[in-house]
């Protein structure tokens, strides 16, 4: 230790604690849900938070089919995509891909509010996203949060 009062601490790999979190995501707003959900992934809420680290937590949401926009966004907002060739432009709205897939939504809205480096993709990794209320992760324990 360093002579002096007080010592930084930083996490790293090792040394971090992860827990596992059912959430519900009945009847819940997209984006307060997403900013929520990217803060308790990135581990923003724990004491020896390090930006460098992911030291988030686990996380398991229920019901993602049930999910809510507020007012006309699931019919007027639009993702837009290119494909790299000449008309390629693809417009889709958040109805048809609720259709085809209503994970996709939140996981989209989530991997937006994190960080844009080697990271995202490690915390992605702890976010479990189902349409029913089921799971298979009951032998992790998980807790119960809600928002």
């Amino acid at each position: 230790m360093k002579s002096g009062k007080y010592v930084t601490l930083s996490a790293n790999r090792s040394s971090v604690t992860t827990h596992w979190y059912v959430v519900d995501a009945t009847e819940q707003v997209v984006g307060r849900m997403a900013s929520r959900l990217a803060s308790l992934l990135r581990g923003k809420h724990k004491v020896d938070f390090t930006p460098h680290v992911p030291c988030g937590d686990k996380i398991v949401v229920l019901n993602a089919d049930k999910i809510q926009w507020t007012g006309k966004k699931e019919e007027n907002k639009q993702y837009i995509s290119h494909t790299g060739y000449p008309g390629g432009q693809r417009v889709t709205t958040p109805a048809e891909i609720r259709q085809k897939d209503p994970t996709l939504i939140l996981r989209r809205s989530v991997r937006g509010m994190l960080p844009k480096n080697k990271l995202r993709d490690l915390l992605l990794k702890n976010l479990f996203i189902y349409t029913g209320s089921e799971h298979p992760h009951d032998a992790q324990a998980p807790q119960s949060l809600t928002f």
